[in-house]
């Protein structure tokens, strides 16, 4: 295939890894909501037939395998429901995990060199890796529950990407063909991606802290089908003591690349200074964890603080300011 060939393809993978994404979306939603409501009214349906089963029973002891049967009835009827939903979004997610894939794959082939040489691919990157690190936090600590969150950041991440920051496949200023673009931007990819999914969680986590204290958390509602705000608290942390030390070495081989780049280790251009503001602050956030024994909602503001910065470092600087990074 010629490289306007392959450079096409990857354009029409973008449509079709979106479209998936969306889908999957969706079902995730529907998992979280009327899957988990399905079994509730599976729990009350079986609670009736129990009590009619118990009815037409002589002795207690006789209204037992009613009783059995009726719940059991009940459990596959709603497990069947809600695997369905899930099975639904887990095939699409790594379907469209695929699709998007070759979308980094097609394009590096159509312009041989690594696909996130300006804002667009980057942004096409870091998707990918939020969707990698969501897919690999969902088996490693079973949460599946942040799939219709991390869905929905990336849907309009890619939207935002096709619509406002689509750049046709071509060459990238010189400055950026170095073997450190493979090193220093994939390291801050990886970084990236992964604090997304740290930062679903502390949402996720300050949403559910106001809903358990209220009396609307007893109830209903999605909330209530989340785990609980330690839980969610915990996973957050763990995912950010992932993110911190690859941050940390993209930053440090960032100083490197800028020395043979332009002869100086650090210039205080706007995107090493918010850099390292970012690196700051999840720094503070890890010590203050480790030292002062911070949990909770002084932690979780403290995390966002530091998500905050980390988008301000990718859409603000970019666009806000000019340094030796207004190429990307």
């Amino acid at each position: 295939m010629s490289n306007a060939d392959l450079a096409n393809l990857s354009d029409k993978l973008m449509l079709t890894t979106v479209v998936m994404y969306i889908v999957a979306l969706v079902a995730y939603a529907a998992d979280l909501g009327f899957g988990r409501r399905s079994a509730a009214v599976a729990e009350e349906r079986a609670e009736a037939k129990v009590l009619v089963g118990a009815a037409g029973a002589e002795t207690v002891e006789d209204a037992e395998p009613a009783r059995a049967a009726a719940a059991a009835d009940g459990d596959a009827g709603s497990q069947r429901q809600r695997v369905e939903w899930a099975r639904l979004a887990v095939l699409l997610n790594v379907l469209g995990w695929v699709s998007h894939l070759g979308i980094l794959v097609t394009r590096g082939l159509a312009v041989h060199r690594w696909p996130w040489g300006n804002m667009y691919e980057f942004m096409t990157a870091l998707s990918f890796a939020a969707v990698t690190a969501f897919m690999i936090v969902a088996v490693r600590y079973k949460a599946r529950f942040l799939g219709a969150f991390v869905m929905a950041a990336v849907v309009i991440a890619l939207g935002v990407d096709n619509i406002w920051l689509y750049d046709s496949a071509g060459p990238v200023s010189p400055a950026l063909n170095s073997y450190w673009i493979a090193i220093h931007v994939t390291a801050a990819i990886i970084a990236t991606g992964s604090f997304t999914v740290a930062g679903a969680a502390t949402i996720l986590y300050l949403l559910k802290t106001r809903a358990e204290a209220s009396e609307a958390g007893v109830g209903g509602g999605m909330l209530s089908r989340i785990p609980s705000a330690e839980d969610l608290d915990r996973l957050s942390m763990r995912v950010t003591t992932f993110a911190f030390p690859i941050w940390t070495a993209a930053i440090i081989m960032g100083a490197i690349w800028a020395d043979e780049a332009w002869g100086r280790y650090w210039g205080w251009d706007p995107k090493e200074v918010w850099s390292f503001v970012t690196w700051i602050v999840y720094a503070a956030y890890l010590h203050a964890r480790a030292t002062a024994g911070w949990k909770g909602r002084k932690a979780a503001i403290l995390s966002l603080i530091g998500f905050g910065c980390l988008l301000f470092n990718f859409f603000g600087v970019n666009y806000m300011f000019s340094g030796m990074h207004s190429y990307a």
